[in-house]
Formats: C-alpha cells, sequence, structure tokens
C-alpha cells in the first residue's frame, strides 16, 4: 500500500487572498504593482505551510479572454502575490478561458474554470495530494463547488454584512483568519 499524499489547501486568489473588487471594481486584476494581501492572509499561509500543507492558488482569470490583460500579466501578479506572502505558495494555476470572451481560442468554457475542479486535479495528480484530507478556500460559489467536485472540503469566505445565497460548503467564515483557524481544528487528534 502506498503512502498517503499530502493535504493541499486550495486557494481563490481575487477576493480571497489579495484585494481585488475595491481595486478594479469589474474584478479583473491584471496589474501586479496593485497586488496586496488581505488582511491575515500573509500570517495565515504561513500557518498552513507550517502545519505541513501544500499551498495551491487556483483562479479564474477570464479577463485574459476578455481582452483586459495577458498571460503574462497574470503570472506577473501571481509572482507579486508569493512575494508578499514570503514564497510559502507551493504552485499557481489559472484558468484564462471565458465563454463571453473576445480573444480567438479562449471564448468558451474549459474543465479548468472554475466551478470544474480541472485545476484542483492538475495540482492533485502532478503533486501527489491527497484530496480527502486537502480543502478549498474562496469567496464565491464556484469555489465551493471546485473544491467539492474534486473530493476536498470546502470553507466559503463571506465577510459580514454580505448577503450571500445557500452554500454547499462546509462551514462559511468571515475572513482568510477563520478560514486557517477552521483548518487548523480539523487537525487536531489526527495523526499526520
Amino acid at each position: 500500500m502506498s503512502a498517503p499524499g499530502t493535504p493541499a489547501v486550495f486557494l481563490d486568489r481575487d477576493d480571497t487572498l489579495i484585494a481585488c473588487r475595491e481595486v478594479v471594481p469589474d474584478g479583473d486584476l491584471g496589474n501586479p504593482s496593485l497586488v496586496r494581501l488581505l488582511p491575515g492572509v500573509a500570517e495565515g499561509l504561513r500557518a498552513l505551510n507550517r502545519a505541513g500543507f501544500f499551498l495551491g492558488v487556483v483562479s479564474n482569470q477570464g479577463g485574459v479572454a476578455r481582452g483586459k490583460y495577458g498571460l503574462d500579466q497574470v503570472d506577473a501578479c501571481n509572482q507579486r502575490l508569493n512575494e508578499l506572502a514570503d514564497g510559502v505558495i507551493d504552485a499557481f494555476r489559472f484558468c484564462p478561458y471565458h465563454p463571453s470572451g473576445v480573444v480567438c481560442g479562449l471564448s468558451t468554457e474549459h474543465p479548468w474554470r472554475k466551478p470544474a475542479p480541472g485545476m484542483l486535479l492538475d495540482l492533485t495528480e502532478k503533486h501527489a495530494l491527497d484530496l480527502p484530507r486537502s480543502w478549498m478556500v474562496g469567496d464565491a460559489e464556484r469555489d465551493v463547488l471546485a473544491g467539492i467536485a474534486a473530493g476536498c472540503r470546502s470553507i466559503l469566505i463571506r465577510p459580514p454584512g454580505q448577503a450571500g445565497e445557500s452554500t454547499r460548503a462546509e462551514a462559511v467564515v468571515p475572513d482568510f483568519s477563520h478560514a486557517v483557524e477552521t483548518i487548523l481544528r480539523s487537525l487536531e487528534g489526527t495523526p499526520r
């Protein structure tokens, strides 16, 4: 019998780890100079890293398909995010496709586009991750559904006062720090 894989925390990027809609109201952030970590993110990522989780950012980046920025800008934003997070993020995946895009070849659905689980499954295959012991954290129901479809647990970040529809998330928390607390609490009494 093979040893179990590493548990992961899959992370949405925009408005989960970095401020997005307050910086660019349309939600398409492609300028690395605008990347700013949300409160508690750096500390939370370090705590998850110390606990032995693989950290993988999985982000829909439909702004590429909509012609707002290119692949290089997404990579630059991701690199800036990891710099601000002290380099603890293990891998990034993003989906540049969007069904209402204008860029030839990118204006379609894709198995990596959340709520589909493609990005999570790709990271799992490449890094021998243990999905049943893994989590997906995001600020939208599509993040929750991608996590469930991949076979991991999901946490929805819903700030206080933000209205929301019902969710299939295992937990709903007000911010990233509470998401980290939920994940770390789940380890109590669990052999690692």
